[in-house]
Formats: C-alpha cells, sequence, structure tokens
C-alpha cells in the first residue's frame, strides 16, 4: 500500500449543527469517529486540523493527533495547506482529505482514493464518484454530479443535472416520482466529498484566484480545474454512507451506534 497522510478539518463553529465535532455519538465525539475510521484505513499518520482548543483536547483525550490551525480558514483545502506547511511535507507526499463530519466513512474508500491519485501522476487531486440510480437525485441541486473522461479525469462538476440526456429529457424533468430510475443509457454520477492531494497543489492552492464557475456553482473544486489542474475521478461502486449536515442527521447517525 502507498503512504498517505490522512487530514481530518475540524470546524467548531458549524452554522447548521453548532459545535459539531464535538457531538456526542454514543459517548465518544463526532471528530473522533471520524478519526477512528481513517486509522482503520492504511494512512500512515492521521491528524485532526481542529480550529478551537476543545477540539484539540477531545482528540488528544482519545490518544489522535491534533493540530490548531488558524479560525479564519475559508475552506476545509485552505485549513489542509496549513497543515501541510506545519508538518513540512514534500510536494509529492498524498494528503486525504476526510470531512470532520462522515463517522461511517469506510475505510477502503480513504484507501482506495489516494491509490486512484497514486497511480495518476497527471493529477493533482483525486476523488470519488458513484452511479445516481434515480431521477430525484439526479435533478437534485444538493446531489453534485461529475462527468469523468475515458482516461477517469473530472471534466465538470455541476449541482445541474450532467450528462445533459437530450432525447430523454421531456420525460425525465416531468417525472415526479422520486423512485423512478433514471431511462436506460443515462448514466451519471454523483461526486463523493473526499479529495487526496498532492502536497505541492495544496501549497499553491490559496494563490489561485477564484474561478466564475466555481462561484456560480459553489463548488471549490471547480477552481482547480479552471487553473489547469487534473482531478482523477473513482468509480466507487461501494456504500457509501451520508454524513452529518443537521440534527436529524446526528440523531439518525445516533441511533446506529446505539
Amino acid at each position: 500500500m502507498i503512504a498517505f497522510t490522512c487530514v481530518i478539518p475540524a470546524r467548531l463553529r458549524s452554522l447548521r449543527l453548532p459545535n459539531k465535532p464535538l457531538a456526542d455519538i454514543g459517548g465518544v465525539p463526532m471528530v473522533v469517529r471520524v478519526a477512528q475510521q481513517a486509522h482503520a484505513s492504511a494512512a500512515a499518520a492521521v491528524y485532526v486540523a481542529a480550529d478551537h482548543a476543545d477540539v484539540v483536547a477531545a482528540c488528544r483525550a482519545h490518544n489522535l493527533n491534533a493540530l490548531m490551525t488558524r479560525d479564519d480558514h475559508v475552506s476545509g483545502t485552505d485549513r489542509l495547506a496549513e497543515v501541510v506547511a506545519q508538518l513540512a511535507l514534500d510536494d509529492d507526499a498524498i494528503v486525504v482529505n476526510v470531512q470532520g463530519d462522515e463517522p461511517l466513512i469506510d475505510p477502503r474508500l480513504i484507501d482506495a482514493v489516494a491509490t486512484t491519485l497514486h497511480a495518476n501522476p497527471a493529477a493533482a487531486i483525486a476523488t470519488a464518484a458513484h452511479r445516481i440510480d434515480n431521477i430525484d437525485d439526479f435533478l437534485s441541486p444538493n446531489v453534485v454530479k461529475v462527468v469523468a473522461s475515458a482516461a477517469g479525469m473530472a471534466l465538470y462538476f455541476s449541482r445541474a443535472p450532467i450528462p445533459y440526456p437530450r432525447d430523454a429529457a421531456t420525460r425525465l424533468l416531468a417525472e415526479t416520482a422520486t423512485s423512478m430510475p433514471l431511462p436506460e443509457g443515462v448514466y451519471a454520477m454523483r461526486h463523493v466529498g473526499i479529495y487526496a492531494y498532492r502536497a505541492g497543489f495544496l501549497k499553491r492552492y490559496a494563490a489561485l484566484q477564484p474561478a466564475p464557475a466555481e462561484q456560480a456553482e459553489s463548488l471549490e473544486q471547480l477552481r482547480a480545474m479552471h487553473h489547469g489542474f487534473q482531478i482523477a475521478v473513482l468509480d466507487w461502486d461501494g456504500a457509501v454512507a451520508a454524513g452529518v449536515d443537521t440534527a436529524e442527521d446526528l440523531q439518525r447517525v445516533r441511533a446506529l451506534f446505539a
């Protein structure tokens, strides 16, 4: 297995769920649950990148590595860039960003995304996607879609339904039954929010100007593509557990651990 570092950005002041990293799940803070899943991967090291001393203390109480980072980062990618600087990682080092609200993430997915980046030397980033099988997800702006090339490189990410099924569009876009499958021949992919980066890219990221498409779609990965960086896409056929964005999500995950 290749060597890589796993970093979990943890922002205490979540707008939708305050103090989310410290939310109790079966007697353990959520960020600790995430780190435990990351430790079950093949990562050589796992770090929580926190913006508050309480998160650092919670991690260290469970014998986890935690780094204090600035509290004014606008994204998790910016926070990763600070971690790369703190750890003085080489440009070729692979860093996997695991979201701090994914207590059920599959460790095999972490490994697979790192392996995908390692196997694609032309790419600066790797991510994952899995097939969309119903109309509701295909049309939802909350479900980010990606189209990849034959070589497995991302061509575009969008909240809109892509690729647009021209011939089936009239029937498809008029369909209201959320359980209806996509028409035959329409292969759409849902983006999974996990990334592997080359440390050298993270060192350059903060200097990249925001892209018009990034601002329109509110998708920061489009900034990298706008500036010519390639993103390799893993076609993941395993299960993808939902993250914790709301109080309802938290109750669902608590029930699973209970």
